[in-house]
């Protein structure tokens, strides 16, 4: 049994955790989601309160033997011990006192069994006069999720490289394979596949550079605020201590925020990572798009990439198999999107000196950096690494299309190229036939111009290219 100003509660006699978190699981059975789900916000937390510990025992308001068995309890977590003990739920009132005072008496409980004592000897060691000393949840909990965001992105940074990487060898592989390009989902200029997928590399190297500056905002924290930014409760070196010790545990350039009170009433900071974020994901979802409709049909559809196959796509249509890999990565970016929303609507929501609704900001964005790493690392595996051309198919478009003629512009004219153009779509001959026979250009520099190095591109023309009219004669 324990007691709070409420009254007493049971506790389960195996649970680290104490009557607050009892209060919370009664209170928040809402999201059926622990925030154990999100491993490194209790790291974060639990590398929070070992800072803390450290600063309290270097200012003398901690004894020594207490920092001690605290420290010890909180590497336990660090390392991966007791997640199971992070019970209340992702989603819950109280600006995240819950999960704070989850993890003030799990570290309290597991403290007190390494030191020999039984759980719940909170005459020995409590859990908030001694592990949650000099703090406050308006502190520490802000923290926490800044030091997990960062910690969470860059396992995503990690992700979303060796993706690039995937499609910048495929982009290789397709160096030579001449396609027709396409604008508005119509026929345009030749390309190459390869340069198709070396766009999607760099797009996504892009997008490594923008989430990889954000770190940087996620760098200035408000622990010592305490409640409010006044420090209330704190000594006056703490704030200067526990940062420098946060700084060694974590491994992250943090830095105490010049503002203690704006710091601690402002969300801005993850309305900006959300943002970027969303950018991220929304254009990833591009890319899907394009690889379904570049592997669509795969006889009645465009049909020039083949996706490898993954599972049955249809309980009725025998043999049809469904591109389900890029259909669950656009719909995680949905979903990131839909949370982007959430956390802009969360972070507006704060009234004076705190935002009360930091919980399902912390929600929304550990879960969209987690579903993002995952939906990287599929796309990866399961996709894009097993991609293959359909080269007869490409060849064949390539050589029916009209839009090669682009290409003899410089030599025939816009208004001559306009109306062979608009000739061999209605008698479905090839262009160069028809610019041979229309005396433009010889066979010989017509099969040149319109060679796959230089539709692509990949070999373009420099030199001054004489322009003649359709008699031929050389203009101006």
């Amino acid at each position: 049994m324990e007691t709070d100003s409420l009254g007493t509660v049971a506790v389960p006699v195996d649970a680290y955790w104490g009557v607050h978190t009892m209060r919370a699981l009664e209170n928040f059975p809402i999201s059926k989601r622990p925030i154990s789900v999100y491993p490194e916000l209790i790291v974060a937390l639990a590398s929070v309160k070992q800072a803390a510990a450290r600063a309290n025992r270097e200012v003398g308001v901690l004894n020594a033997e207490k920092a001690a068995w605290i420290d010890e309890a909180c590497q336990r977590v660090i390392d991966g011990d007791h997640h199971d003990q992070f019970v209340v739920g992702v989603i819950q009132g109280g600006a995240g006192t819950s999960t704070n005072m989850n993890a003030n008496e799990v570290i309290t409980n597991l403290a007190l069994e390494l030191a020999g004592y039984a759980k719940g000897r909170y005459d020995i060691l409590h859990p908030i006069d001694d592990v949650n000393r000099s703090q406050s949840t308006n502190d520490t909990y802000p923290t926490a999720l800044k030091i997990s965001l960062a910690f969470s992105l860059k396992t995503l940074l990690a992700e979303l490289e060796l993706l690039r990487q995937s499609f910048g060898r495929k982009a290789d592989e397709f160096h030579g394979i001449l396609k027709v390009g396409r604008t508005q989902m119509q026929d345009a200029v030749p390309m190459t596949l390869g340069q198709e997928f070396h766009g999607y590399a760099t797009t996504l190297g892009e997008d490594h550079a923008r989430l990889t500056e954000t770190i940087w905002l996620l760098s200035e924290i408000n622990l010592g605020a305490t409640a409010i930014g006044t420090g209330i409760t704190a000594d006056p070196g703490y704030a200067a201590a526990v940062v420098r010790h946060l700084r060694e545990i974590t491994g992250l350039d943090l830095e105490t925020a010049p503002d203690l009170i704006e710091s601690t009433s402002d969300a801005g900071v993850f309305m900006s990572f959300s943002g970027s974020l969303k950018r991220s994901a929304i254009k990833l979802s591009k890319i899907c798009n394009d690889l379904r409709l570049l592997s669509s049909g795969p006889q009645a559809g465009l049909g020039e990439i083949n996706l490898p196959p993954r599972q049955a796509g249809s309980s009725i249509m025998p043999g049809k198999v469904n591109p389900v890999i890029p259909e669950a990565v656009s719909q995680v970016a949905y979903a990131i999107a839909g949370t982007d929303v959430t956390v802009t609507m969360a972070a507006e929501a704060g009234q004076l000196q705190l935002n009360a609704f930091e919980p399902v900001i912390a929600h929304s964005l550990l879960q969209s950096i987690t579903w993002m790493r995952q939906a990287c690392w599929t796309l990866r595996v399961n996709c894009v690494d097993g991609i293959t051309a359909n080269v007869d198919r490409l060849n064949a478009m390539v050589a029916s299309s009209v839009g090669v003629i682009t290409a003899l512009i410089p030599f025939i004219g816009y208004t001559a190229a306009a109306s062979l153009a608009k000739q061999a779509l209605a008698t479905g001959r090839p262009v160069a036939d028809l610019v041979v026979e229309a005396g433009l250009m010889t066979r010989h520099d017509v099969e040149r111009q319109l060679a796959p190095s230089r539709l692509s591109g990949i070999h373009p023309v420099t030199q001054a290219i004489p322009v003649i009219d359709l008699h031929g004669e050389p203009s101006e």
